[in-house]
């Protein structure tokens, strides 16, 4: 029977729906029930929306707080949240969920020594050739201005100018025994005391990281111990900062 059922309805006429007539072509596409069906869903849909928005309205309390009203604003008719500042950084996230506070300590004291062995090295003069002052030179006529020489009158060599520190007179270079360097070697020098600051910079970036994570680790170390009451926060964590609480005074037995 079922066989039969199928092979009628493939016989069967196609129904066509009918067509917008031509005196309505000006209104578009005639709608269907199936367009129909689709608009009124949406419109009681629409409507069921108004009128529970509506009774919370009517019931809300006015002195009704929650932290929503200030987290976020209202930017051209819509509700956006305020960017807020993040707390930690991807490596200190990283670091804080797979090392404990024992080896962030070890890792940062270790940094530090070799800091300091850096900086004994470099002696860190380099760095008074980088600041920027002025020093002024008076003549007694423009005649004296016209023929000053800046090496002349400081009693050095011209190449050595630029320094501020470590440079001797022409008598003290005179008197000074130097072997016979070529640029080669004098460039060599350079870069391998470009590469020490370089490293130097690196490391006191990285002790000053792991310092962070270290007070980051202790401060929740701190918050986790249920014996003392809760504590006040003042400031809250930043990417370069641990944030700040504010214990109740206790005194001790």
């Amino acid at each position: 029977m079922s066989s039969w059922k199928r092979a009628a309805k493939a016989n069967q006429k196609t129904h066509r729906e009918r067509h917008q007539p031509e005196s309505r072509a000006h209104l578009g596409l005639l709608e269907k029930k199936k367009d129909y069906v689709a608009r009124a869903k949406d419109y009681h849909e629409k409507q069921s929306t108004i009128k529970l928005l509506r009774r919370r309205a009517l019931n809300k309390n006015p002195d009704e707080f929650y932290f929503h009203m200030i987290n976020a604003k209202l930017d051209n008719g819509v509700h956006r949240e305020k960017e807020k500042d993040e707390e930690h950084t991807p490596d200190q996230i990283k670091l804080m969920e797979t090392q404990d506070i024992k080896y962030i300590s070890y890792k940062r004291n270790v940094e530090a020594k070799k800091i300091d062995k850096l900086q004994s090295q470099l002696h860190m003069i380099d760095a008074a050739n980088e600041t920027k002052n002025k020093h002024t030179f008076f003549a007694d006529d423009k005649r004296g201005v016209k023929s000053f020489d800046l090496a002349e009158h400081l009693d050095t060599h011209s190449s050595l100018l630029g320094r501020r520190t470590n440079r001797p007179r022409l008598s003290k270079l005179k008197e000074m025994k130097l072997p016979a360097i070529d640029d080669r070697l004098l460039a060599k020098m350079e870069q391998q005391k470009h590469m020490a600051y370089k490293e130097l910079h690196k490391r006191v970036d990285r002790e000053r990281e792991l310092t962070i994570i270290q007070q980051k680790l202790e401060m929740k170390r701190a918050l986790q111990d249920k014996t003392v009451p809760k504590p006040k926060r003042i400031k809250s964590a930043t990417a370069d900062a641990p944030p700040i609480y504010q214990w109740k005074f206790q005194r001790k037995r």
